[in-house]
């Protein structure tokens, strides 16, 4: 061993590094960029294992802002909501006078600096590895990368921020001077209204939407796949993996196939469960504080 290291010592460093270099691989040629193409990826259950926004009050209620007990009606709601399977406008009306009303009166830089260390607790673990994969071949081929839900969009922007990606579209919050007033400035970005907004920023982008991909995990955002050239199925519920599968969509699966636990049963399909979830949520906590 002594040997062997001092005829290593001797040897010329100078031809060791020229003949590492020379055996080297050229790199690959990076792609033009493509300004005119963008990528659009929902977040819960697409870019996300889970729903964002039930990540969000959980790390509320560890800061004493939202209680634990609210936290289990809201995550109640929200399963018991997803088992029936129904979306309506009493529900959609419901969330969008209830769904941010817990942080009615907190200052949005706070609000802001709270999602940056929630996120950072509770949700960067829970990034699919595979969405995100995609999302970065988008960045690689010099295309923008945007994150559509409809969560909060100051939770969206850190998320997307952490990410490295372009930017993100969510449901906006209602603030004056600076404080959240705990009502929603129009409706949940959901199911249409996603399509809307894409079609807004492409427009203001610049971008050609047959040229631009989206994905997402459910049939409710339908109106947004269909919105673009290149729509994409990952971790399909049941209905947008047969239209995927009729369509000839791609379709990418992350999953593993472990038994959904309670923890996951917040799990959004779109914004029936957080419609559901927040506004049974915030009625049984306004029975049980009356």
């Amino acid at each position: 061993m002594r040997r062997f290291w001092q005829r290593g010592k001797n040897q010329d460093p100078v031809s060791a590094g020229r003949a590492a270099a020379a055996a080297a691989a050229e790199p690959e040629p990076l792609p033009e960029p493509d300004p005119a193409a963008a990528a659009f990826f929902d977040v819960d259950n697409t870019m996300m294992q889970g729903a964002s926004i039930y990540y969000f009050a959980r790390g509320l209620a560890r800061r004493k802002l939202f209680t634990m007990r609210d936290l289990a009606m809201f995550a109640w709601g929200q399963a018991s909501f997803r088992l029936r399977g129904t979306e309506n406008s009493e529900h959609i009306g419901s969330a969008k006078e209830a769904a941010l009303s817990f942080v009615a009166g907190q200052r949005v830089a706070g609000i802001v600096r709270l999602t940056e260390e929630i996120y950072d607790e509770v949700m960067a673990d829970r990034i699919w590895h595979g969405t995100r994969t995609l999302a970065l071949q988008h960045l690689d081929a010099g295309q923008q990368v945007w994150l559509v839900t409809a969560t909060p969009v100051e939770v969206a922007r850190t998320i997307a921020h952490r990410l490295g990606l372009t930017g993100a579209l969510g449901t906006v919050a209602e603030t004056r001077d600076g404080v959240y007033t705990g009502r929603l400035v129009g409706n949940l970005l959901h199911g249409p209204a996603k399509a809307e907004a894409v079609r807004a920023l492409a427009q203001r982008e610049g971008l050609d939407l047959t040229r631009c991909s989206a994905y997402s995990d459910s049939i409710n955002d339908l109106p947004m796949l269909t919105a673009v050239g290149h729509p994409h199925a990952v971790n399909p519920d049941a209905a947008l993996r047969d239209h995927a599968k009729a369509n000839e969509w791609p379709v990418h699966d992350f999953r593993t196939g472990r038994k959904v636990t309670m923890v996951a049963l917040p799990a959004a399909a779109g914004a029936g469960a957080l419609a559901g979830g927040v506004a049974a949520g915030m009625a049984l906590r306004k029975h049980y504080r009356s």
